[in-house]
């Protein structure tokens, strides 16, 4: 919120300067975001009086004034300003005066000069030149008043600072110069100058009907007929200035006086053109279908959520936001039907955003407006109608439906010594509550409080604690050390960090990415198989409606928005959180009932398997290149890896990823309806791990190293097709080998071509294939004999045969 420091210290002007002010607002919780002065110094520059204005003889567009500056004598001074005319009062640069800098940065100096041959003694000036504003079409005019030859900062007050508060949605009660007022009388000790509201006189008796047919949307409505009014009327020259020193700039003169009473007391209101209003109006909710054209020329679609107020015909006004274009006021306008409201909080809350748009009115009472003072600040409204537009005014009809129900807030003082970490007294918790204008009553150790009818935020202990933290002033709190003791808190040795993953994906040639874990509703049915996401009751956007409940949608995401824009080669990968329902979950310091957020590792891997290079061809990166970054980001656990099927993976390449016999993701080849379905000329290969256990590793331990030379053996069995590698492996570890095995390594598999008559090699029948294994025997006692190396390779030949019909190749 910005206004001027001068409305400001018309209400309350305590002893300190500009910085000082600033200081203490922003130690109370009322930042001041940026002070800023309403013009940029100048000097020597004074109210004159055009008396003569002839044409320059020798140039079209120039003028010869003589201007009376106040100075004894007329002042000869060219100007070619298209409206220098006689009797205009403008500012004036005296010889030697300074303006402010101009686009090269450097203040420019009047001096006596010689335009067309004519001596210039002096510059006419416009509000750009001076850095008032942009507006270039002319020279300033001042009003008729202006003193000639007093100094134009004095004349138009241009020796005042501009506040510009960061307010957060509690203090709803400063959206106002008087609510800022306020809290400086609060924190300063200095008086407040409290507004009274006369009655207007009424000299009509009109009213217009207004029923409220929703109490849970308005709970007092408020208002009168003007008749009358001149809407033609210029707004006043002091008017104009302070809307501008707030932003807002003078559009006529009812709407500016509405705008002017909300900077001043946060009191919005509406000013209808009564003789478009047809019968009496009703305050309710909309009906689904209803239309609008609001004043801002958008024509908008209610439904039951919406407030609206309305006549027989239509729909007038949305409730507490904007008022609608059919009874907008015009410069025809003779009678006008003023209102002031209560609108609740949570009916206005979000209701202008939905139709993208924010109004000065919907910020204020989403946060609260005071339901007690609806009628004088309709009194302060009529008055300075009739006061510039003229009129006649009649009673005001005031219907009180349902105000807020106060409740009385309670403070222990022990709570609050507690809570603000710095000793405190009754006497000092009940003098800030006070000073705040809270009705205060006390007992033993308790202050309690009835908030008024514009504070809003007062509502439970904390509340009260805040406020006394805040006349205290947060710059006053002590600065106390914490007591506790410093540890360090190590990682076990058994976890690895984060980090370390994330090191070494990137050393395995992956780039992180950083996705929302909003995605769309459609990646989660697609390639989680996820039926019934988790729902966001109101998304940033349509397509990040839901929480993600897998990586591989942002990540597959990603690498579309890289291959569009001709990436050849992409690898990514993600540490991310995902969101699962789980009704087992319950509601701890780090956990949400119902729902299970456990953190996961992905990646996906598009195009070459290597980078472009001469030692080797180009070769497309395969289920077994990205199994292989997962067995190495698995390492030293031993990964095992089974058949599997997924929603995003091929379903003949597709694996789970299994450690110490637990399931912990998967690896495969992107599906291929889904790489149709994004337009991929390749199909990506992706994985995607449970964190917890690719953070898991085992702590290293001594083993010695043999001191007799291992041994050797290559062995090749003829199995069944069907025959895996992992089910090769197990049978041979199995094996009893009285612990001389140390290694076995598949290092060949012969699958024989068929010959013409469909026959096979000799010893092979159809269906079957050889595969070879080398064993590495040794003994940790003695070197190893005939006898124990063939004992142990036939304990082995024993197995396989065993468990998968497995016989020796001849």
């Amino acid at each position: 919120m910005q206004f001027p420091e001068s409305w400001l210290r018309e209400f309350c002007n305590p002893p300190l300067s500009t910085a000082e002010l600033a200081a203490t607002l922003t130690m109370a919780g009322l930042e001041v975001e940026e002070l800023k002065p309403v013009a940029p110094p100048f000097t020597k520059i004074v109210v004159g009086k055009i008396v003569e204005a002839v044409q320059h003889p020798n140039a079209d567009r120039l003028r010869i004034c003589q201007v009376d500056a106040g100075q004894g004598e007329l002042l000869n001074i060219v100007c070619g300003a298209p409206n220098a005319r006689v009797g205009i009062k403008v500012p004036c640069a005296l010889v030697g005066a300074v303006l402010p800098p101009g686009d090269d940065g450097k203040p420019f100096e009047i001096k006596v000069g010689n335009l067309r041959g004519v001596e210039s003694q002096g510059m006419l000036c416009s509000a750009r030149e001076l850095k008032l504003s942009d507006d270039h079409g002319g020279l300033l005019e001042l009003p008729d008043d202006a003193q000639v030859g007093r100094d134009v900062r004095e004349q138009l007050s241009l020796d005042d600072t501009l506040f510009t508060l960061k307010l957060t949605p509690n203090l709803a009660h400063c959206l106002s110069v008087y609510g800022v007022a306020r809290e400086v009388s609060a924190l300063t000790g200095s008086p407040l100058k409290v507004p009274a509201f006369a009655a207007v006189q009424n000299t009509l008796q009109d009213t217009l009907a207004v029923k409220v047919s929703a109490s849970d949307l308005c709970g007092r409505f408020s208002g009168r007929i003007v008749r009358n009014v001149n809407t033609r009327a210029a707004t006043p020259q002091w008017m104009v200035d302070r809307l501008a020193r707030c932003g807002q700039r003078s559009v006529t003169a009812l709407v500016d006086i509405s705008n002017y009473v909300m900077f001043e007391f946060g009191r919005p209101s509406h000013i209808f053109d009564l003789d478009k209003i047809h019968g009496g109006l009703d305050v309710r909710w909309g009906k689904p279908g209803e239309q609008l054209k609001l004043l801002n020329g958008n024509t908008v679609t209610v439904d039951a959520s919406v407030g609206v107020i309305a006549d027989e015909v239509q729909v007038e006004s949305l409730a507490g936001i904007m008022g609608g274009d059919a009874t907008a006021v015009s410069d025809d306008t003779k009678n006008v039907y003023v209102e002031a409201a209560f609108w609740w909080p949570k009916s206005i809350a979000g209701r202008s955003r939905r139709y993208n748009f924010a109004t000065d009115a919907g910020h204020r009472f989403e946060r609260g407006v005071d339901p007690g003072l609806t009628v004088e600040h309709l009194e302060r409204i009529t008055q300075l109608i009739l006061d510039i537009c003229g009129g006649e005014a009649g009673p005001i009809t005031d219907a009180k439906v349902k105000l807020p129900q106060v409740q009385p807030v309670s403070l222990r003082i022990a709570r609050a010594v507690k809570v603000i970490g710095m000793p405190l007294t009754q006497a000092q918790c009940a003098d800030a509550l006070t000073r705040l204008g809270l009705p205060v009553t006390q007992s033993e150790g308790v202050v309690s409080v009835i908030p008024p009818s514009y504070r809003f935020d007062l509502q439970i202990e904390e509340d009260l604690i805040e406020e006394v933290a805040r006349l205290v002033g947060y710059n006053n709190l002590p600065t106390t050390p914490p007591l506790a003791p410093i540890t360090a808190k190590l990682r076990s040795e058994s976890r690895r960090s984060p980090f370390a993953v994330r090191r070494a994906l990137a050393a395995a040639g992956y780039q992180e990415t950083i996705n929302f874990s909003f995605v769309e509703e459609r990646l989660e049915a697609d390639l989680a198989g996820n039926a019934d996401p988790v729902r966001l009751l109101n998304p940033i956007a349509s397509q990040m409606s839901v929480m993600r409940s897998s990586l591989l949608g942002s990540l597959l995401q990603v690498v579309k928005f890289n291959i569009d824009r001709k990436a050849a080669r992409v690898r990514v990968f993600e540490l991310g959180r995902v969101f699962l329902r789980d009704a087992s979950v319950k509601n701890t310091d780090t956990t949400v009932e119902g729902f299970h957020q456990p953190m996961r590792v992905a990646g996906m891997a598009y195009g070459p398997a290597d980078a472009s290079q001469w030692s080797r061809k180009e070769q497309g990166a395969d289920f077994f290149d990205v199994k292989g970054d997962v067995e190495s980001l698995l390492a030293p656990l031993k990964a095992s890896f089974e058949p599997a099927s997924h929603p995003a993976m091929h379903p003949g390449r597709c694996a789970s990823v299994l450690v110490q016999g637990k399931v912990v993701g998967h690896v495969g080849e992107l599906h291929p309806k889904w790489r149709q379905a994004y337009d991929l000329a390749l199909a990506p290969v992706m994985f995607e791990l449970d964190l917890a256990a690719v953070l898991e590793r085992a702590v290293p331990a001594f083993k010695p190293v043999p001191k007799f030379q291992a041994v050797e053996r290559d062995i090749a069995v003829i199995v069944p097709e069907s025959v895996t590698h992992a089910a090769l492996m197990q049978a041979v570890q199995a094996a009893s080998t009285g612990g001389l095995l140390r290694d076995a390594v598949l290092f060949d598999v012969y699958r024989p071509k068929p010959h013409a008559a469909g026959t096979v090699s000799p010893g092979i029948a159809q269906g079957e294939k050889s595969l070879a294994v080398r064993l590495t025997l040794c003994s940790d006692d003695a070197t190893l004999n005939d006898d124990q190396i063939e004992t142990a390779v036939h304990a082995v030949i024993a197995e396989l045969a065993s468990r998968m019909g497995a016989r020796l190749r001849a």
